[in-house]
């Protein structure tokens, strides 16, 4: 009641104050000492520091801050060390560990074996010999036992743990039963008994068993636990021990030994592959590698995380294999990187393999892959689907064929070959070319090119996902899965775009991949391989086949070594740019058959215009003429191998056969005769290679000869066991004419500058996105598609030591009549009479002019029409003009610089 009038004064008090503005700073001035006020008494009920009566306070402080000081030096210290230690190798982390357990292990034996004196034997005393009691000579050995195997093998510590295991279980049964054996001894006889029993740990293990169920069933129990200890430690399952006790019997000779014993090896992987599989996960996944790979892991993981963690957030329409690549398959794609490009053979480190091949192979059990959107849609049969890791991440599957397996010791072929005669000729060694090296399977460059490929699908809203890979030695080509009701010309329309991103102007497109529902993009690798013609060869003969005409070509895109039976082609052309490989694919050629071939399987006529591509295999016993360099002797070539093919064929008309191999098996066999009366002797027919390096100065000297000839063989040859290979840096329309094309159906092109030329290789554009030395396309007859290919390559060395295998086994033997023909037919003509210098005029003008006509030389030489028409006919007959054609004039054959000559053989002064 005493509290309302108070509150009825203020509430007045607080009305009659609200309208009085103008004295507002009064009432600042009133309310100023009120907010003073309360801050002093705040201030005086702190207490004032005064001067502490008892002394022993700043002794106390600063004791205390010297002790804070000193124990964080010795903590920052102790941490510097830690950190050093963490960044020690971890190899010698672990050497370490086993030289401390080899430290104490002789203390031990210091104290237990003779009568160490000193702390440290009363400190071995009471703890080894307390603990383990009788058996305290045994405690160094274990411990000396498991450090050898720490120094050993530092690559398996879930090995290591098995075995530490292990040996715990068997001291643990063996001494509980000797403290059984020993009377069972406890803590009121004294510690000495227990000592002299088992030890503390045996009265511990012993005494819980006894008291509660009896010595009965303790002993069976013990035992039972030191055969466990025993089997982890050997790492023998139950079912295996009589295999085990075979193998100890056959090695201390009391069993006989069974041929190809593997199961100890099968159960000692399959016991450790169990061991892996019951730690946890993180130790799972670093337990069976290397101490190196853990290492090497530990920092790709963290630059993957910073790596991970700098990129923006991308759309949740992401495929599953738009996201960051594995840690691992990082790791496994920089080593692969560096060790891949080994050479001479040389296989790749176990890491490296262990890295490229088994990464998701490890973890193929911990999680099931789930199939792709467009291939569940479709309900087409999945892609295989990438093996998740750990991190819930998926990379792009490699679909690379798999490297042949590691050269091996082959069976020695027929090399010793019985020639006609007593020859003996021996083919060269495969040793004799060099090896290369096991090639490239991943690299961090291809999974770069896979995130650039899903972000542009992603931006440009395709739904699209590379499903997989395969690495040439060239060019990589990732395959491209397209989801439903998507077009493939969405894909082909981003080329520019997928060039763009992945900064390469060479990619091509193939939709789709022969035999495959996908769609391939070729990207150029910015790390090549050379492939080297000695392992296609080799691998030619690992398989057995002895065909004398099986030449190497190179190795395609996914990794498979190219190889063609030039008897199956029959004919090739191959073209290509200066520069992009042609001639090394010669090389190539001719070096595979000198290698597979003996003079008497294959003959060859080599022609090289430029002098300088083919000299190295002059006076090989191949060859049947001297290599021709001269355009005009090629033409006679030509026109001889034209004549050859009509002898073949008419033996093979005369005696039934529609093949040269069906005749050259029965000419072999005996089944053949000649007519009475003949002296012939038949002899098998040699395979004939011609090989032409460079066609358009062929066709430039001599068009319509080499022109009628090149079409004659290649449409009749093939069953006479002729075969053509063209090559030329010029493949126009006026060199590579129609009918050469239409009958000479395989094809290989390098790189071309126009795509035009490579319409004229190949009836198809793509040569000319090709990134030349040795990049190429491989078009055989029949194939609908060409193969992109990386040619192979033969050093100078190489040929040069075959060649001279070769020329040390037998000397060349020439035929006369291969470049004579055209020269008899000049000498068969009418006689010229008075008409020499009149003929000689005739031909200068002709010449000169490139001009050839009847009515011309009438109004120049001012000479009849018969008269002028005999000089036409006796210039055609020395070929300086070609046949008539009716009113038209008459082609030239002979250029104005070779004049001299012509108006020789005319005069008869010099032969052609």
């Amino acid at each position: 009641m005493a509290s309302r009038p108070s509150a009825a004064k203020k509430a007045p008090a607080k009305k009659a104050a609200a309208p009085k503005k103008a004295p507002a700073k009064k009432a600042v001035a009133k309310k100023a000492p009120a907010k003073r006020a309360p801050a002093k008494k705040a201030a005086a009920k702190k207490p004032v520091p005064k001067p502490a009566p008892n002394p022993t306070g700043g002794v106390y402080k600063l004791a205390r801050a010297c002790w804070l000081g000193l124990a964080h030096g010795v903590g920052a210290m102790f941490r510097g060390i830690g950190r050093g230690a963490k960044g020690l190798d971890p190899a010698h982390r672990k050497d370490g560990l086993a030289l401390l357990l080899l430290g104490i292990a002789l203390i031990c034996a210091a104290g237990t074996w003779s009568n160490l004196r000193g702390p440290v034997g009363d400190l071995v005393e009471m703890l080894v010999t307390g603990a383990f009691g009788r058996l305290d000579l045994l405690v160094p050995l274990l411990l000396g036992a498991v450090a050898v195997r720490l120094i050993r093998h530092p690559e398996k510590p879930e090995a290591n743990g098995r075995i530490v295991i292990g040996l715990s279980a068997l001291v643990i049964g063996v001494l509980g039963q000797v403290h059984m054996a020993c009377g069972s001894p406890g803590r009121g006889e004294g510690i000495e008994a227990i000592r002299d029993a088992g030890g503390l740990i045996g009265w511990a293990v012993s005494r819980p068993l006894v008291f509660t169920m009896g010595t009965v069933l303790a002993v069976p129990l013990l035992v039972l636990l030191t055969v466990f200890g025993l089997l982890v430690v050997t790492a023998t399952p139950v079912n295996a021990i009589p295999q085990r006790v075979r193998l100890l019997g056959e090695k201390l000779g009391v069993v006989q030994p069974e041929p190809e014993r593997d199961a100890f090896t099968e159960d000692d992987e399959r016991y450790d592959e169990q061991w892996r599989e019951a730690l946890p996960a993180k130790s799972r996944r670093r337990g069976g590698a290397p101490a190196d790979e853990v290492y090497d892991t530990d920092m790709a993981e963290e630059a993957a995380l910073t790596k991970r963690r700098a990129k923006p957030r991308r759309p949740s329409t992401q495929s599953a294999f738009d996201r960051p690549m594995d840690a691992v398959d990082v790791a496994a794609a920089a080593a692969a990187a560096l060790d891949g490009a080994v050479l001479h053979g040389m296989p790749p480190s176990p890491l490296v393999a262990d890295l490229t091949q088994g990464v998701s192979t490890e973890r193929s059990d911990e999680a099931t892959p789930t199939p792709l959107p467009s291939a569940r849609g479709t309900g087409k049969k999945p892609a295989p689907a990438p093996e998740p890791h750990d991190t819930g991440e998926r990379s792009v599957p490699d679909l690379t064929k798999s490297a042949p397996d590691a050269p091996r010791d082959l069976p020695p072929r027929a090399e010793q070959l019985q020639l006609s005669g007593d020859i003996t000729y021996a083919l060269p060694s495969l040793d004799l070319l060099t090896r290369g090296g096991p090639g490239k399977s991943r690299s961090a460059a291809n999974d770069a090119v896979v995130e650039s490929l899903t972000n542009v699908f992603t931006e440009f809203k395709v739904d699209a996902a590379v499903t997989g890979f395969t690495r040439g030695p060239t060019v990589t080509r990732y395959e491209i899965e397209l989801g439903p009701a998507v077009k493939v010309e969405k894909i082909t329309a981003l080329a520019k775009n997928i060039a763009y991103a992945v900064a390469s102007p060479d990619v091509r497109i193939i939709s789709p991949i022969p035999g495959k529902s996908a769609v391939g993009i070729e990207i150029p690798n910015t790390d090549r391989e050379m492939v080297n013609v000695g392992d296609v060869l080799r691998l030619a003969d690992a398989a057995e086949d002895d065909h004398p005409m099986l030449v190497a070509l190179g190795k395609d895109v996914e990794g498979g070594y190219v190889m063609a039976n030039i008897a199956k082609m029959p004919h090739i052309l191959v073209a290509g740019a200066t520069g992009s490989g042609k001639s090394s694919c010669i090389n190539c050629l001719i070096t595979s058959v000198m290698c597979r071939a003996t003079p008497e399987d294959v003959r060859m006529v080599l022609v090289d215009p430029k002098r300088v591509e083919l000299t190295a295999y002059e006076g090989i016993p191949h060859l049947i003429t001297p290599i021709i360099t001269n355009p005009k002797r090629a033409a006679e070539a030509l026109q001889w191998v034209v004549r050859e093919m009509d002898l073949r064929y008419d033996d093979l008309a005369a005696f039934g056969y529609r093949h040269i191999d069906d005749f050259n098996q029965a000419v072999r066999e005996g089944k053949l005769k000649t007519p009475e009366g003949s002296e012939r002797e038949l002899k098998p027919y040699p395979y004939l290679l011609v090989i032409v390096d460079e066609l358009a100065d062929l066709m430039m000297v001599a068009p319509r000869d080499v022109e009628d000839a090149i079409v004659r063989i290649t449409q009749l040859a093939r069953a006479a066991g002729i075969h053509l290979v063209l090559a030329t840096q010029r493949p126009s329309v006026d060199v590579v004419t129609g009918l050469i094309k239409a009958n000479v159906p395989s094809r290989l092109a390098f790189a071309t500058s126009s795509l035009a030329d490579s319409r004229v290789i190949l009836d198809q554009p793509g040569a000319e996105k090709l990134i030349g030395k040795g990049d190429g396309l491989f078009l055989p007859m029949g194939a609908n598609k060409p193969t992109r290919m990386q040619g192979a390559f033969v050093t100078e060395d190489e040929i040069q030591a075959v060649v001279q295998h070769c020329k040390d086994q037998m000397a060349p033997v020439f035929r006369d009549d291969v470049t004579v023909g055209t020269r008899q037919k000049k000498e068969i003509d009418e006689d010229i009479g008075d008409d020499l210098d009149l003929l000689c005029q005739a031909a200068e003008l002709v010449v000169s002019t490139q001009f050839g006509s009847t009515s011309m030389l009438q109004r120049k030489l001012r000479v009849g029409f018969a008269k002028a028409g005999r000089l036409m006919d006796l210039m055609e007959s020395r070929n300086i003009v070609g046949p008539s054609e009716g009113s038209k004039a008459r082609d030239v054959m002979v250029k104005p610089d070779e004049l001299d000559g012509v108006l020789a053989v005319i005069r008869g002064e010099a032969q052609a």
